[in-house]
C-alpha cells in the first residue's frame, strides 16, 4: 500500500467539513477532503429545514450562541459574494396562549445577551397584519433569519477549497487514524482504493459518525468521546400553495424547537421537524407521525386543511445529550482538552451547525495555526 502524504485531512464533506476545508486551504494548507458517501452533503448537511438562524435561542456565552451570530452574518456575506440562493424571510416567533408569554420574553431577554437586537415584539393584530392565517397571543419578529439552498452553499464552499488547492475524495471512507510521535497521523480509507495517508493535521468531521470514528483513532484517550444519541426529525410537507411568506416558530418545548413552519425558495411550505429518538440510522417517514403534526401546527394555523400534510423526508442529528437532558453545546475538542497535537474532534455538530459553519471553520483554522 503506497503512503500519500498531506499537510491536512478533513474527514467528513458535509457543510461543516467542506467549510473547514475551504479555511485551511485559504489559509495556504494542503488539504485534503474524505468522505464515505459517493457525494458530498449526503447526511444531516441535506436534511435539515435550509435555515438560517438569527442566533435566539442559545445560552449566552455558549459555543452555539457565539458561532451562530457570526456565523449569520459570514453566511449572508458569502451568499451574496457567491451567488448562493437565499433568502431573508424573516421569522415570527409565536406564543399561542398567555401561559407562553414568559417564555417569548425571554428568548427576547436571551436574544438581546446573545448580540441579536433586531428582534421586535408584536401584539396578535400586528402579527396578523403580517400574516392573517397565524393565531397567536403575542408574537416576535426576528428579520434575520432566513433560508438558503444547502446544496448550492455547499458546491460553492467546495469550488472555493478547490480553487485554493484542496481535493475533495469520495468514496473514501476512513477506517482508523494512528497517532504518531512528532505530531503526525496515519489516516487509513478503505473503499474502493484502501489509501494510508500522512498528515500534521486531522480534522474529525465525520457527524454521526464522529464518534465511532474517533473511538477508531489510536493514541486519543477515548474519555474524551461523548455519547452519541441519535434524534431523527421527520418532515412534512403542505400540499398546495402556502398562505404564509415567513417562517412560523412556536415555543420550544424540551425536545427541541417544536414542529415549526419553513419555507423553500420556491415557497413550499414544509413542517418539521418532530423529535424521535432512534437507535440505528432510519430515514423512512411514518405517514402516521402526521397525526401529531396536525395537532402542533393546528395551536397557531387553525386553518389547516385535513389531508394536507404529505410525507417530506427525514434527518438524523448526532446529539451528545440524550431524552430528557438539557440541550449540549457543540463540542470542538483540540489539543488543549485532549492533548494530541494537530487533532480536531468535532461532536454534536447539528442545528445551527449551517449557519454557524464558517464560524467554526475559522474557529478551526485558528486552533490548528497554533496546533
Amino acid at each position: 500500500m503506497v503512503m500519500e502524504q498531506t499537510d491536512c485531512v478533513v474527514i467528513g464533506a458535509g457543510v461543516v467539513g467542506l467549510a473547514i476545508a475551504r479555511e485551511l486551504a485559504a489559509r495556504g494548507r494542503e488539504t485534503l477532503v474524505l468522505e464515505a458517501a459517493d457525494a458530498i452533503g449526503t447526511g444531516t448537511s441535506s436534511r435539515s429545514s435550509e435555515v438560517i438562524h438569527a442566533g435566539l435561542y442559545y445560552p449566552r456565552g455558549s459555543l452555539k450562541a457565539m458561532s451562530c451570530v457570526h456565523g449569520r452574518d459570514l453566511l449572508y456575506e458569502f451568499c451574496d459574494t457567491h451567488h448562493v440562493p437565499h433568502r431573508r424571510t424573516g421569522k415570527l416567533l409565536v406564543a399561542t396562549s398567555a401561559a407562553q408569554v414568559k417564555q417569548l420574553a425571554a428568548i427576547a431577554a436571551r436574544a438581546e445577551e446573545n448580540g441579536v437586537l433586531d428582534l421586535l415584539p408584536l401584539s396578535r393584530t400586528e402579527a396578523q397584519a403580517l400574516e392573517p392565517e397565524l393565531e397567536c397571543v403575542q408574537a416576535l419578529f426576528s428579520p434575520s433569519t432566513g433560508i438558503v439552498d444547502s446544496h448550492q452553499l455547499m458546491l460553492a464552499l467546495l469550488g472555493d477549497a478547490e480553487r485554493n488547492g484542496a481535493f475533495c475524495v469520495l468514496k473514501s471512507p476512513v477506517e482508523s487514524i494512528d497517532v504518531l510521535r512528532g505530531a503526525r497521523f496515519v489516516v487509513r480509507t478503505g473503499g474502493d482504493a484502501p489509501t494510508e495517508i500522512e498528515a500534521a493535521c486531522v480534522i474529525n468531521g465525520a457527524g454521526l459518525g464522529a464518534q465511532a470514528l474517533a473511538r477508531r483513532t489510536h493514541g486519543l484517550d477515548p474519555r474524551w468521546v461523548p455519547p452519541l444519541y441519535l434524534a431523527r426529525g421527520n418532515y412534512f410537507n403542505l400540499a398546495g400553495r402556502s398562505p404564509f411568506r415567513h417562517l412560523i416558530y412556536p415555543m420550544p418545548d424540551r425536545a427541541g424547537l417544536g414542529v415549526h413552519l419553513t419555507l423553500d425558495l420556491a415557497g413550499q411550505a414544509r413542517f418539521g421537524p418532530d423529535v424521535e429518538w432512534i437507535d440505528a440510522l432510519r430515514y423512512d417517514v411514518d405517514p402516521a407521525r402526521a397525526d401529531a403534526f396536525y395537532a402542533s401546527v393546528r395551536a397557531f394555523w387553525p386553518g389547516l386543511p385535513d389531508g394536507a400534510l404529505q410525507p417530506a423526508y427525514a434527518g438524523i442529528r448526532p446529539k451528545i445529550a440524550g431524552p430528557g437532558e438539557s440541550e449540549a453545546d457543540f463540542v470542538v475538542q483540540g489539543a488543549a482538552q485532549h492533548g494530541v497535537r494537530g487533532l480536531v474532534n468535532l461532536f454534536g455538530i447539528e442545528s445551527p451547525g449551517l449557519t454557524a459553519s464558517l464560524a467554526l471553520a475559522q474557529r478551526i483554522g485558528e486552533m490548528t495555526a497554533h496546533g
